[in-house]
């Protein structure tokens, strides 16, 4: 019999709002259920599956989690203990006291999640299946990546990572429909799918399987897209600076620092197009009327409203990016919308001895399902792609509220300078492999650049305000 009971839920409803994935932040839990319960593994340690449906604000949202059961618990795993039982709690068939944690940092307790993808096992409302053609070790150990993010990823060994789904939606997760779809395509940009598990339908009354995890080919020799960006951004703001007033430092002038990116990004924007090409092959491309743009126009003005609303240091900005949103609607033209990444930026991308990688087709946490799915022009995702130079380029300097301020303002030239090579880098490599050019639709580019700019400030507002200054600084330059 899996764990359950009062003690239990009081036990995760203290531990949920601490964990980075929780998207609850901004307010109480008004209750916790347990949707289901499965078990994994038997004895001492055991593993079970469980979804909880956590209620708050009148709206219900589901997690998933990895619940490790011990009765005497190691100096390793005391940092993800969730709490310990003592009022005789059924575990594996019999009343006992224990310590319960996230399991997911138990190599003991990942093992089991390959062999059960190996051999296509169903357990319970569990079904785990292997991608045809491909077989799947057994004898690895998984260990979370220490990575900050909205779900939990496991390495095992050099072989695989383990993508744990935290907030589940219901039906197939995008980042497994579209790699599927594009493996079929051959792309080479995307890693290989080895496996997956899925929950039967049923989670919110769907009629659809709710993707629980995607394992996919663990590339060994790559390097992540933003550290390798910070790289070159840490070298051109070590050097040297000139005494007396502010030079004028340009773009041309970032080619200067050690680590130069532009080569890099102009590769990446090359590899996009390729993405975003054999997306179209793959979903198939639809077209929107200008009536149809000028109604994107206007949801995009409507997130401005609510985000203004719940995060006042926007506000200073909202009438420029309404001017810019304003000046797409006047001039609304059909467009060629598809399947893309839609939640695009250097932490999504991996640089590997074979070329730039794409990862975690997903969507943005803040949209619905519906929304992470829905066409879209390419450009949204350059535009994505285009803030996430913004913010690499300001990520050192932003949260440093003591800098004098002739060491700001200089910082923050250099900090545009490095943001306009490597935007124009990225841009240039894009269209020549076969993208529509940013360059040929600016307005456009400029109010999917704002509209990214507005959901990350009410991203950063609710889940890591000491990140904001990060978007607010470089709006207030893209907005002057």
């Amino acid at each position: 019999m899996p764990p359950s009971g009062p003690s239990l839920i009081r036990l995760l409803s203290g531990w949920l709002p601490a964990q980075r994935w929780f998207g609850g932040k901004d307010g109480p839990i008004d209750d916790l259920t347990i949707g289901t319960a499965t078990q994994l593994r038997t004895g001492d340690p055991g593993l079970h599956h469980l979804v909880l449906d956590v209620h708050q604000n009148g709206a219900t949202d589901h997690y998933q989690v990895l619940l490790g059961t011990r009765r005497h618990l190691p100096d390793r795993l005391r940092h993800v203990e969730i709490g310990r039982l003592t009022d005789g709690h059924a575990f594996d068939g019999h009343a006992m006291n224990g310590h319960v944690y996230d399991a997911v940092h138990d190599p003991e307790l990942t093992r089991p999640l390959l062999a059960f993808m190996a051999d296509e096992a169903t357990v319970g409302p569990l079904r785990f299946h292997r991608a045809p053609g491909t077989e799947i070790r057994t004898d690895l150990d998984g260990t979370p990546t220490a990575a900050e993010q909205s779900n939990t990823s496991l390495i095992f060994g050099d072989a695989y990572i383990c993508k744990l789904f935290r907030r589940l939606s219901p039906g197939v997760n995008p980042d497994l429909e579209v790699n599927l779809a594009l493996g079929r395509q051959g792309c080479a940009h995307v890693p290989a799918v080895h496996g997956w598990i899925e929950l039967e339908p049923g989670l919110g009354g769907a009629a659809e399987p709710v993707t629980l995890a995607l394992v996919s080919e663990f590339l060994r020799s790559a390097t992540d897209g933003w550290r390798f960006a910070l790289t070159s951004v840490r070298d051109w703001l070590a050097q040297p600076s000139h005494p007396g007033p502010l030079p004028e430092v340009t773009a041309s002038d970032a080619a200067a620092a050690g680590g130069d990116f532009a080569a890099e990004a102009e590769r990446l924007g090359a590899a996009t197009a390729e993405v975003h090409r054999d997306l179209a092959a793959a979903f198939g491309v639809t077209r929107r009327t200008p009536e149809d743009v000028r109604d994107a126009v206007f949801a995009m003005n409507e997130h401005l409203d609510r985000v203004s609303a719940a995060v006042p240091e926007i506000r200073p900005y909202a009438h420029a990016i309404r001017a810019v949103f304003d000046e797409v609607a006047a001039d609304a033209r059909a467009l060629t919308v598809q399947r893309v990444h839609g939640d695009y930026h250097l932490g999504q991308v991996m640089r590997t001895d074979a070329g730039w990688m794409l990862l975690d087709f997903e969507g943005e946490p803040g949209r619905t399902p519906a929304e992470r799915r829905a066409p879209a022009h390419p450009l949204r995702d350059v535009a994505g792609m285009l803030r996430s130079f913004e913010y690499a380029a300001r990520y050192l300097i932003a949260r440093d509220t003591d800098l004098p301020p002739d060491t700001a303002e200089s910082l923050e030239l250099r900090a545009r300078a490095w943001a306009e090579r490597n935007r124009a880098a990225f841009c240039d490599g894009y269209a020549a492999a076969g993208g529509p050019d940013p360059t040929a639709h600016a307005a456009l580019v400029r109010a999917f650049e704002f509209d990214k700019a507005v959901y990350e400030i009410h991203y950063e507002a609710r889940n890591r305000p000491s990140w904001l200054p990060v978007p607010l600084r470089s709006l207030a330059h893209l907005a002057g």
